[in-house]
Protein backbone atom coordinates (compact mmCIF):
# COMPACT_ATOMS: atom_id res chain seq x y z
CA UNK A 1 0.00 0.00 0.00
CA UNK A 2 1.35 3.28 -1.28
CA UNK A 3 1.18 6.69 0.47
CA UNK A 4 1.76 10.10 -1.02
CA UNK A 5 5.09 11.66 0.67
CA UNK A 6 4.13 13.83 2.82
CA UNK A 7 5.83 17.70 2.82
CA UNK A 8 9.16 16.07 4.50
CA UNK A 9 8.96 12.23 4.45
CA UNK A 10 10.08 9.75 1.73
CA UNK A 11 7.76 7.08 0.66
CA UNK A 12 10.97 4.72 -0.21
CA UNK A 13 11.47 3.71 3.70
CA UNK A 14 7.85 2.32 3.19
CA UNK A 15 8.14 0.60 0.36
CA UNK A 16 10.91 -1.41 1.99
CA UNK A 17 9.03 -2.40 4.61
CA UNK A 18 6.26 -3.56 3.02
CA UNK A 19 8.66 -5.47 0.83
CA UNK A 20 10.04 -7.15 3.38
CA UNK A 21 7.29 -7.57 5.67
CA UNK A 22 5.19 -9.68 2.78
CA UNK A 23 8.65 -11.76 2.06
CA UNK A 24 8.75 -12.63 5.88
CA UNK A 25 4.63 -13.68 5.01
CA UNK A 26 5.70 -16.00 2.34
CA UNK A 27 8.12 -17.36 4.21
CA UNK A 28 6.16 -18.62 6.83
CA UNK A 29 3.08 -19.58 4.46
CA UNK A 30 5.65 -21.44 2.39
CA UNK A 31 6.89 -23.40 5.60
CA UNK A 32 3.57 -24.58 6.52
CA UNK A 33 2.51 -25.40 3.32
CA UNK A 34 5.12 -28.12 3.17
CA UNK A 35 4.71 -28.89 7.01
CA UNK A 36 1.55 -29.47 5.82
CA UNK A 37 2.25 -31.74 2.65
CA UNK A 38 5.20 -33.41 4.77
CA UNK A 39 2.09 -34.22 7.62
CA UNK A 40 -0.91 -35.49 5.40
CA UNK A 41 1.66 -37.41 3.74
CA UNK A 42 2.71 -35.31 -0.10
CA UNK A 43 0.69 -33.88 -2.11
CA UNK A 44 -3.24 -34.18 -2.25
CA UNK A 45 -5.67 -36.31 -4.10
CA UNK A 46 -6.04 -36.17 -7.87
CA UNK A 47 -8.90 -35.02 -8.82
CA UNK A 48 -9.96 -38.49 -10.43
CA UNK A 49 -8.90 -40.09 -7.27
CA UNK A 50 -11.36 -38.23 -5.30
CA UNK A 51 -14.24 -38.74 -7.59
CA UNK A 52 -13.50 -42.10 -7.37
CA UNK A 53 -13.21 -42.36 -3.77
CA UNK A 54 -16.50 -40.52 -3.63
CA UNK A 55 -18.43 -42.99 -5.77
CA UNK A 56 -17.38 -45.52 -4.00
CA UNK A 57 -19.72 -46.32 -0.88
CA UNK A 58 -18.97 -48.26 1.88
CA UNK A 59 -22.26 -48.29 3.32
CA UNK A 60 -23.01 -51.43 5.87
CA UNK A 61 -26.50 -53.36 4.63
CA UNK A 62 -27.13 -55.90 6.68
CA UNK A 63 -29.89 -57.31 4.13
CA UNK A 64 -27.37 -57.82 1.21
CA UNK A 65 -25.08 -59.53 3.75
CA UNK A 66 -27.81 -61.82 4.57
CA UNK A 67 -28.56 -62.37 1.36
CA UNK A 68 -24.96 -63.01 0.09
CA UNK A 69 -24.95 -65.81 3.24
CA UNK A 70 -28.19 -67.41 2.17
CA UNK A 71 -26.62 -67.41 -1.40
CA UNK A 72 -23.54 -68.66 -1.07
CA UNK A 73 -25.16 -71.11 1.66
CA UNK A 74 -27.26 -72.89 -1.21
CA UNK A 75 -24.77 -72.75 -3.68
CA UNK A 76 -22.80 -75.00 -0.98
CA UNK A 77 -25.67 -77.22 -0.80
CA UNK A 78 -25.56 -77.39 -4.24
CA UNK A 79 -22.36 -78.39 -4.90
CA UNK A 80 -22.75 -80.66 -1.97
CA UNK A 81 -25.68 -82.64 -4.07
CA UNK A 82 -24.01 -82.71 -7.44
CA UNK A 83 -21.05 -84.06 -6.11
CA UNK A 84 -23.09 -86.72 -4.67
CA UNK A 85 -24.79 -87.78 -7.54
CA UNK A 86 -21.08 -87.45 -9.27
CA UNK A 87 -19.99 -90.60 -6.81
CA UNK A 88 -23.39 -92.44 -7.20
CA UNK A 89 -22.76 -92.29 -10.73
CA UNK A 90 -19.43 -93.27 -10.52
CA UNK A 91 -20.07 -96.17 -8.29
CA UNK A 92 -22.78 -98.12 -10.44
CA UNK A 93 -21.23 -96.70 -13.39
CA UNK A 94 -17.84 -98.22 -12.67
CA UNK A 95 -18.90 -101.87 -12.52
CA UNK A 96 -20.04 -101.23 -16.02
CA UNK A 97 -16.94 -99.88 -17.26
CA UNK A 98 -14.97 -102.47 -16.00
CA UNK A 99 -16.96 -104.88 -17.68
CA UNK A 100 -17.16 -103.25 -20.98
CA UNK A 101 -13.74 -103.17 -21.01
CA UNK A 102 -13.15 -106.76 -20.32
CA UNK A 103 -16.10 -107.32 -23.17
CA UNK A 104 -14.62 -104.62 -26.00
CA UNK A 105 -13.67 -107.73 -28.60
CA UNK A 106 -17.16 -109.18 -28.79
CA UNK A 107 -19.87 -106.89 -30.13
CA UNK A 108 -23.16 -108.90 -28.45
CA UNK A 109 -21.67 -108.78 -25.14
CA UNK A 110 -20.90 -105.04 -25.85
CA UNK A 111 -24.73 -104.57 -26.80
CA UNK A 112 -25.85 -106.37 -24.05
CA UNK A 113 -23.31 -103.86 -21.79
CA UNK A 114 -24.89 -101.01 -23.53
CA UNK A 115 -28.62 -102.34 -22.76
CA UNK A 116 -27.25 -103.06 -18.87
CA UNK A 117 -26.30 -99.27 -18.78
CA UNK A 118 -29.11 -98.26 -19.59
CA UNK A 119 -31.06 -100.26 -17.39
CA UNK A 120 -28.91 -99.22 -14.45
CA UNK A 121 -29.79 -95.72 -15.07
CA UNK A 122 -33.49 -96.14 -15.04
CA UNK A 123 -33.24 -98.61 -11.96
CA UNK A 124 -30.86 -95.55 -10.31
CA UNK A 125 -33.90 -92.77 -11.37
CA UNK A 126 -35.99 -95.18 -9.46
CA UNK A 127 -33.82 -96.04 -6.51
CA UNK A 128 -33.39 -91.95 -6.32
CA UNK A 129 -37.32 -92.03 -6.46
CA UNK A 130 -37.48 -94.46 -3.77
CA UNK A 131 -35.10 -92.34 -1.92
CA UNK A 132 -36.53 -89.10 -2.16
CA UNK A 133 -40.08 -90.75 -1.03
CA UNK A 134 -38.51 -92.33 1.89
CA UNK A 135 -37.30 -89.43 3.10
CA UNK A 136 -40.47 -87.43 2.62
CA UNK A 137 -42.22 -90.23 3.98
CA UNK A 138 -39.94 -90.11 7.42
CA UNK A 139 -39.77 -86.40 7.36
CA UNK A 140 -43.74 -86.94 7.13
CA UNK A 141 -43.81 -89.37 10.28
CA UNK A 142 -41.67 -87.39 12.53
CA UNK A 143 -43.87 -83.77 11.45
CA UNK A 144 -46.88 -85.85 12.29
CA UNK A 145 -44.93 -87.10 15.73
CA UNK A 146 -44.18 -83.35 16.99
CA UNK A 147 -47.55 -82.31 15.76
CA UNK A 148 -48.88 -84.66 18.07
CA UNK A 149 -46.15 -83.92 21.12
CA UNK A 150 -47.38 -80.03 20.21
CA UNK A 151 -51.03 -80.77 20.75
CA UNK A 152 -50.43 -83.02 23.81
CA UNK A 153 -48.49 -79.83 25.49
CA UNK A 154 -51.50 -77.49 24.57
CA UNK A 155 -53.78 -80.10 26.15
CA UNK A 156 -51.75 -79.94 29.34
CA UNK A 157 -51.13 -76.69 29.35
CA UNK A 158 -55.04 -76.04 28.96
CA UNK A 159 -55.33 -78.40 31.74
CA UNK A 160 -53.38 -76.82 34.39
CA UNK A 161 -54.27 -73.66 33.43
CA UNK A 162 -57.67 -74.17 33.80
CA UNK A 163 -56.87 -75.81 36.84
CA UNK A 164 -55.45 -72.61 38.16
CA UNK A 165 -58.24 -70.70 37.55
CA UNK A 166 -60.37 -72.11 39.56
CA UNK A 167 -57.93 -72.47 42.33
CA UNK A 168 -57.37 -68.72 42.59
CA UNK A 169 -61.24 -68.42 42.27
CA UNK A 170 -61.27 -70.29 45.25
CA UNK A 171 -58.79 -68.41 47.02
CA UNK A 172 -59.76 -65.17 46.31
CA UNK A 173 -63.85 -65.90 47.29
CA UNK A 174 -65.36 -63.88 50.24
CA UNK A 175 -68.30 -63.54 52.41
CA UNK A 176 -71.03 -61.06 52.30
CA UNK A 177 -69.06 -58.60 54.71
CA UNK A 178 -65.84 -59.19 52.63
CA UNK A 179 -64.02 -61.51 55.18
CA UNK A 180 -62.04 -64.30 52.90
CA UNK A 181 -63.64 -67.62 52.69
CA UNK A 182 -60.97 -69.80 55.14
CA UNK A 183 -62.20 -73.31 53.75
CA UNK A 184 -60.74 -73.25 50.82
CA UNK A 185 -57.56 -71.88 51.97
CA UNK A 186 -57.07 -74.40 55.13
CA UNK A 187 -57.75 -77.41 52.07
CA UNK A 188 -55.20 -75.94 49.96
CA UNK A 189 -52.60 -76.17 53.16
CA UNK A 190 -53.33 -79.10 53.73
CA UNK A 191 -53.03 -80.37 50.33
CA UNK A 192 -49.33 -78.83 50.26
CA UNK A 193 -48.64 -80.04 52.92
CA UNK A 194 -49.59 -83.96 52.65
CA UNK A 195 -47.70 -83.05 49.15
CA UNK A 196 -44.42 -81.97 51.00
CA UNK A 197 -44.67 -85.04 53.29
CA UNK A 198 -45.44 -87.80 50.51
Amino acid sequence: MKKNPGPGGSSNDEDVRENTDHHKFKGQYSKKKKKNMKRLGGRGLSLQAFANAKSRTNDYNPSLVKKQREFYKNAKYVSKYKRSLRQQEQQAGGNVATRQWEDSGETEEASKVNHKNKKNKKNRAHSLRELYENKREEEEKARVEMEASIQAKKEERQKSDAQRKSLKEKMFKKTKSGQPVMKYRIEHLLQTIQGSTS
